[in-house]
């Protein structure tokens, strides 16, 4: 029961939080259209809006593993947290914060696999060939995390020798029109 009353009273500081970002989002207006102070406000909302999610996230998890009194019980706190999770992205859309809607389009799906259940009936000797086999794997993954690491270098050394082509082209032009400038100031001066 104990765990039950701290997954609500977690719940509930959760929709505190949104009411409070409810509250920012609000303010908002009294701010000019732009400057320091208004960044700094929109970036406190973002802040609050990730640390909203991130709680949204450790509700889910916490749902799985209290149990409820009953089905129904359990039901409505999905409902509950559903809807919730709801307002936030509504929240976060009203931010542009596209990416907190879907993550899972920059840090690819999520997968909670449990170790201990890969675990279970191994012995010695299969504990071994799974680490190898998660090492192997974390290799794979850094091998093409170098990829696209020299990717991007080279793509960033192609911007920087491009940059500084228009960077000389714009010096030269500048050159032409003080040079042109003086000359038509020769001209037309009597």
């Amino acid at each position: 029961m104990a765990s039950s009353d701290s997954w609500m009273k977690e719940y509930n500081e959760a929709v505190k939080l949104a009411d409070d970002i409810n509250g920012m989002i609000s303010e908002r207006s009294s701010f000019p259209a732009s400057g320091p102070e208004t960044q700094r406000h929109a970036s406190a909302i973002r802040r609050k809006i990730t640390i909203l999610g991130t709680r949204l996230d450790s509700l889910q998890s916490l749902l799985s593993k209290v149990p409820a009194k009953t089905e129904k019980e359990m039901n409505r706190r999905k409902d509950m947290l559903a809807n919730l999770r709801t307002k936030v992205n509504q929240m976060a859309s009203t931010l542009n914060m596209s990416n907190f809607a879907n993550r899972d389009s920059l840090l690819g799906p999520e997968i909670k696999s449990d170790a201990m259940s890969r675990t279970v009936g191994l012995d010695n000797s299969g504990l071994v060939g799974l680490q190898r086999q998660i090492m192997k794997e974390q290799d794979d993954g850094l091998e093409k995390l170098e990829e696209t690491v020299i990717s991007t270098k080279h793509i960033a050394l192609a911007v920087n020798e491009e940059l500084n082509l228009h960077t000389r082209l714009i010096d030269d032009l500048d050159q032409h029109v003080d040079v042109t400038d003086s000359r038509l100031r020769v001209t037309l001066l009597p």
